[in-house]
């Protein structure tokens, strides 16, 4: 009997130290979407472009399209890529982080901040050649604010110098859906300046120039400056718009891609996968610079 009870024992003490059944965990089926969408449009397409720059037309090995990256005219394409992306960003951050905190922090009414949240959602989207098509009707040579100006100021904008084809007329463009994205980012960091600073400062006897010297631009300067990485991410990479609005004649990179890929004179797709190669490494440099001052971001929002 006493056998029986400890053999008993042993059993249900076994049972109770056996780990239970692993069961399946169905959350992972709301990610799948997700990990294919990756697979399938960001991994498997870089992983072709990877390939396909070391390789020639007849699929060997070779190293040539990456020495290509570096001949005067490429290069060129790169800078005056880089450029426009720079300005952008720049003014983006400016113009954006202006009209952000003015409508958070500046004592406006309250609709005026949804109005601009509203409008910067649907701005921040409207790029390609509608976009184009908006400025080239607004502002091309016989566009509405071009003709208002020659008819009812006397001023032609064309005969001093602007035009909306150039690198300037491009970054302006630009810039139409980058500060919209500056204020959809930066608006939680604005948010996220705590009241308690600023009063402190002024019980202090700090000015406002010297609040924002010494107090809100070390807190938001993380923020701003990794969402100028962004901004520079996001205008390096446009391709419709420049496209639709310039018809090729800047020597942008995405542009370069396209000649090389699908190009009647200029044809050597394998020199523009080492092209989108470039791209990809200065993209992903971009992001990764703007994580790591977004994850400072958040340590000091805390």
């Amino acid at each position: 009997m006493a056998d029986n009870s400890l053999e008993s024992g042993v059993t249900l003490y076994a049972a109770a130290a056996r780990p239970p059944a692993r069961k399946f965990n169905f959350n992972w089926l709301g990610v799948v979407p997700f990990f294919a969408f990756s697979l399938l449009f960001l991994i498997l397409p870089s992983l072709y472009l990877l390939i396909g720059s070391f390789q020639d037309a007849n699929g060997n090995f070779t190293l040539a399209n990456i020495g290509d990256l570096f001949t005067p005219y490429i290069l060129n394409s790169y800078w005056l890529s880089i450029q426009v992306s720079a300005v952008t960003a720049i003014g983006g951050v400016i113009f954006g982080f202006g009209l952000a905190y003015a409508a958070i922090r500046g004592g406006l009414p309250r609709w005026i901040r949804n109005a601009l949240m509203t409008f910067s959602g649907v701005a921040s989207n409207f790029a390609g050649v509608p976009l184009a098509f908006a400025f080239i009707a607004t502002l091309g040579r016989t566009g509405f604010i071009t003709l208002l100006f020659k008819n009812v100021l006397g001023i032609n904008l064309y005969d001093t110098g602007f035009s909306l084809y150039t690198f300037w007329g491009l970054s302006l463009t630009y810039i139409y859906f980058q500060f919209p994205l500056m204020v959809l980012i930066i608006a939680p960091a604005i948010d996220g300046l705590k009241r308690q600073c600023r009063e402190a400062a002024e019980n202090l006897g700090a000015n406002p120039l010297q609040y924002w010297r010494y107090v809100a631009l070390p807190i938001l300067s993380p923020a701003l400056l990794g969402t100028g990485v962004l901004l520079f991410g996001n205008a390096f990479g446009a391709y419709a718009t420049a496209f639709a609005l310039t018809s090729g004649t800047l020597n942008l990179v995405p542009i370069q891609i396209g000649a090389e890929i699908r190009g009647d004179v200029l044809h050597n797709p394998n020199l523009g996968y080492a092209l989108a190669l470039g791209m990809i490494v200065i993209m992903a440099v971009s992001i990764a610079i703007s994580m790591l001052l977004q994850r400072r971001t958040s340590r000091w929002l805390q």
